[in-house]
């Protein structure tokens, strides 16, 4: 069994992102891609985006800190500490209201 603190994933990535010239840090924290799920901690700073992308499957998006926005084409919704907001199929951007950290969690499809 391995444990880890997301709130402590959520802190220093938010540190990193800080210092990053991007704006971003991630880190995978359980799977990969050899892997069917893959969790990962991203913490963007405020006005920071993530550009259009396809889902590689199933996923999930876990605000630990912040407020951040994602848009599927005409369509948006605004996640907050706590909310657990579903991914659309569709293409879709992430962008950060605030300085954020969120918890990815994608199932492959096979």
């Amino acid at each position: 069994m391995q444990k880890l603190s997301l709130d402590a994933q959520a802190r220093e990535h938010l540190e990193r992102a800080a210092a990053s010239s991007t704006g971003r840090s991630s880190r995978t924290v359980y799977g990969g891609h050899e892997h069917v799920l893959r969790q990962t901690v991203l913490a963007l700073t405020a006005g920071t985006d993530l550009a259009e992308h396809d889902s590689p499957g199933e996923a999930t998006l876990l605000v630990l800190r912040g407020r951040v926005r994602l848009d599927a084409g005409d369509t948006s919704w605004e996640g907050r500490s706590g909310d657990l907001l579903a991914l659309p199929s569709a293409r879709h951007g992430l962008h950060a209201i605030e300085d954020s950290a969120v918890l990815l969690t994608v199932a492959k499809h096979g």
